[in-house]
């Protein structure tokens, strides 16, 4: 033994070898979703290396692997870029390694031109709630916040916000208000009150490709209503990673300037280009049979979660505005997830694969994620599996406390 250090599993002042190897219960969750012969959305992300790398073997079919590889940005990622400016309607589009710098430097060059970094946005945007301050304390942005309720903006609160703006950054959906959207005729009115006060319309779109079911819209037509849109590749398209922003020709060729200044100029990113692609082939066309579906899945859930004898329960949206949405019950954390990961573990029938977080004293959330694993379940068996575990939950200590 190496001098100075102690053997703790030996003197009883650390955890012993079975206690190390012990799995958390994330690593719990993760291996009972994998090992579950039905769940409601197998994510690429949380696979293992060799079966993530198989979304590659269809690179073929989504570009010419005779190429030459990417380097700096050209080849099979501007493929990829001209690609996303086609779909969304705009003049050009850059490839950016995260939406977290694709945002910023949109931001930035849209504060260049309207001399004003103030940009507002909903304090629930992802921009506020996890990226640590990413716009003030990085790009010199200055966010101001509107509209305290858990969904969009309205164009009342735009045009009478009392400060002045540069621009409005919108999120479709607002996921933390629960994957949110706002009618259409709600969302064009609140671009057109941006515009009446002369600030510029950004579109988080990180998700915006499952937003064309709720709104009738396509993505051309969504996208026409801002002066800049980012989307993200892997959030809905289960690419490797990556973004990209699209907008003016102008626009776009100065993001690529700021886009190498912050770092993002990636030597090759072939992988994660044609992830995106594959991703633009397969997933993109099944999106609104997925959130058509998560409506079924919410339905049955609703009904068995009530069968199974909850005191109290929420589904948000009641009829989901994408394929995601959230579940509240009124139970720690760690209980309600132990709950689910038992359930998966014992009956290969996982319901909830998401972490679950506190949303106050005795009250949790999770969100769910309907992809095409999804389309397996009908409404009976979503309403059994629901049932099943509210008569588990039961069983353990619920909160005294009702939410009103």
């Amino acid at each position: 033994m190496i001098a100075g250090m102690t053997d703790t599993a030996d003197d009883g002042t650390g955890p012993t070898a079975e206690e190390a190897a012990e799995p958390t219960p994330r690593e719990r969750r993760i291996a009972a979703g994998r090992n579950a012969p039905r769940v409601l959305a197998r994510l690429g992300f949380l696979s293992p290396l060799r079966e993530r790398l198989r979304l590659l073997e269809a690179a073929g079919d989504a570009y010419d692997l005779d190429e030459t590889a990417d380097i700096y940005g050209n080849g099979v990622v501007e493929a990829l870029e001209r690609r996303v400016a086609d779909l969304l309607g705009t003049e050009a589009a850059a490839f950016f390694p995260t939406g977290t710098m694709a945002q910023q430097v949109a931001l930035r060059c849209w504060a260049g031109r309207t001399r004003d970094p103030a940009v507002a946005l909903h304090p629930l945007s992802h921009p506020e709630v996890h990226e640590r301050n990413a716009f003030s304390q990085v790009s010199g942005l200055r966010p101001v916040l509107f509209a305290n309720e858990p969904r969009l903006p309205t164009a009342e609160e735009v045009r009478d916000f009392p400060e002045p703006f540069g621009a409005v950054m919108l999120e479709l959906p607002l996921r933390d208000a629960g994957f949110v959207l706002p009618t259409w005729d709600e969302l064009t009115e609140v671009a057109e009150a941006a515009r009446e006060r002369d600030a510029v319309v950004h579109l988080d779109g990180a998700r915006l490709w499952e937003c064309t079911e709720h709104f009738g819209k396509s993505l051309e037509e969504i996208a026409g209503l801002a002066d800049s849109v980012y989307v993200s590749f892997y959030k809905s398209l289960d690419a490797y990673g990556g973004a990209a922003l699209a907008g003016p020709a102008s626009l776009i060729e100065e993001a690529k300037t700021w886009r190498h200044r912050y770092g993002g100029a990636v030597f090759q990113q072939f992988p994660t280009a044609l992830s995106a692609l594959i991703g633009l082939d397969r997933e993109l066309p099944r999106l609104p049979e997925y959130v058509r579906h998560a409506r079924v899945v919410a339905a049955g859930l609703r009904e068995g979660l009530e069968a199974g004898g909850l005191p109290f329960f929420r589904v948000h949206p009641e009829v989901p505005h994408t394929h995601d949405f959230q579940v509240w019950l009124p139970y720690e954390t760690e209980v309600v997830a132990e709950t689910a990961i038992r359930a998966g573990e014992e009956t290969g029938t996982m319901l909830f694969a998401n972490h679950w977080d506190p949303k106050g004293p005795g009250l949790a959330f999770t969100e769910v994620h309907v992809r095409a694993a999804a389309l397996e379940w009908t409404a009976d068996d979503v309403r059994e599996a629901a049932t099943d575990f509210a008569r588990r939950l039961t069983g353990a200590q619920p909160s005294s406390r009702r939410p009103d």
